[in-house]
């Protein structure tokens, strides 16, 4: 089964890599981009049946791994 994660920065968090971004746009026309936050998907493919403990296992990966707990957070799809 597969579960998709998204991670992204927490609010507060500076994100250098989501402002060269925005500022590349802007340079590049796209003037009326505000702002840009830089995250992380991934798409987990997991030998569970069972989608609710698919779920779970995967929780336990972010929590332990795909996900910086102090400075991202993570939702699960």
């Amino acid at each position: 089964m597969k579960i998709k994660v998204i991670v992204t920065l927490k609010n507060g968090v500076l994100d250098p890599q989501g402002k060269a971004i925005q500022q590349t746009l802007n340079g590049m026309g796209f003037s009326s981009v505000n702002e840009v936050r830089q995250g992380k998907f991934f798409e987990v493919d997991v030998n569970e049946k069972d989608e609710a403990k698919a779920k779970i296992k995967v929780e336990d990966m972010c929590k332990k791994l795909l996900a910086n707990l102090v400075i991202e957070n993570f939702e699960i799809l």
